[in-house]
């Protein structure tokens, strides 16, 4: 005849298994914090920002991968002509269904950041996984909902997702709105990234910069006739036409630091090592500082992208 376990073994077998399963719950966090190229996913981008009334900051902290995904989401509901409200929409939800990676596997056959899938008729695996379409794909969608940005943040979410925790994507709305205000170029100068010593191995690719603004933004973001050399030039320069402010004096325009930000957000897979605009130059070693041209105005000056050589 078996033995029975006695009420204090059994007592102590609940405990044993209670906390293996807090460890294997800290293990699977662990696990996320790991993106898709298999680095450890340590805050290397910050962004930070004031309250209108310059009170309270708030303050985000991603790893490179995850800040050019979320520029990259940005940039895509921008250049589709889509209000910042669309991209705080869109970001929340990407950080609910993906915390911002574009991973190759979820629920049943979802995939990337936006956790779409193949079988709802929302593209190809391929397609998916690729950060531009997935975002366009999610805008696609979200225009069609009428007085989306009226509605709660959840409730437009979930015309779109049709998940099964619409209330989750509120908790992301506060972080969601901070990245948006720093994509979208209202915030200036508030992206921080700090690229990891990989940036080092090796020059980066001016080509494969321009590649990447006219996947993101369209064809438009760059002339359309390239000067003599620039083929060669470690430099990228984006030309953001001027705006003037209410008093008459010319002002950097949203459009620029939406653009700055994009190229600060991709400096580590893009090796880009300094990035400048209106009176601030960005570097991988110190990140934003004033830096006025003599006899340069805010506002007058392309987005130079100069990548590592």
């Amino acid at each position: 005849m078996p033995r029975t376990a006695s009420p204090r073994r059994r007592s102590r077998l609940l405990r044993y298994a209670a906390a293996f399963a807090v460890l294997a719950a800290l293990g699977g966090y662990l696990a996320v914090q790991y993106d898709s190229s298999g680095s450890k996913n340590q805050p290397r981008c910050v962004v930070e920002a004031t309250d209108e009334d310059g009170g309270t900051s708030h303050r985000y902290e991603m790893s490179l991968a995850q800040a050019a995904n979320a520029a990259t989401i940005s940039a895509v509901g921008t250049t589709r002509g889509m209000p910042e409200r669309a991209v705080t929409i869109a970001l929340a939800t990407a950080l609910q269904e993906s915390t911002l990676r574009n991973i190759d596997y979820g629920d049943r056959d979802s995939v990337g950041l936006f956790q779409q899938r193949p079988s709802q008729g929302w593209g190809t695996v391929e397609q998916i996984m690729d950060p531009v379409y997935s975002a366009g794909k999610f805008y696609e969608h979200l225009a069609e909902v009428p007085g989306y940005s009226r509605l709660p943040l959840t409730v437009a979410a979930q015309r779109v997702q049709r998940s099964g925790f619409p209330q989750a994507y509120a908790k992301h709305e506060p972080d969601a709105a901070l990245l948006a205000a720093a994509l979208t170029g209202r915030k200036p100068a508030v992206l921080n990234c700090t690229p990891s010593t990989a940036t080092a191995d090796g020059p980066g690719d001016a080509a494969q910069v321009r590649a990447e603004l006219v996947r993101a933004f369209g064809k438009k973001v760059l002339p359309t006739a390239k000067a003599a050399g620039a083929s060669a030039s470690a430099t990228v320069s984006v030309p953001v036409p001027a705006t003037t402010d209410r008093a008459g004096s010319k002002a950097a325009p949203r459009r620029g630091w939406e653009l700055a930000h994009w190229a600060v957000a991709h400096s580590e897979a893009l090796r880009i090592e300094r990035v400048s605009y209106a009176d601030r130059v960005w570097d991988a070693s110190s990140g934003w500082r004033t830096e006025r041209t003599k006899g340069e105005e805010p506002g007058t000056a392309a987005v130079a992208i100069r990548v590592a050589q």
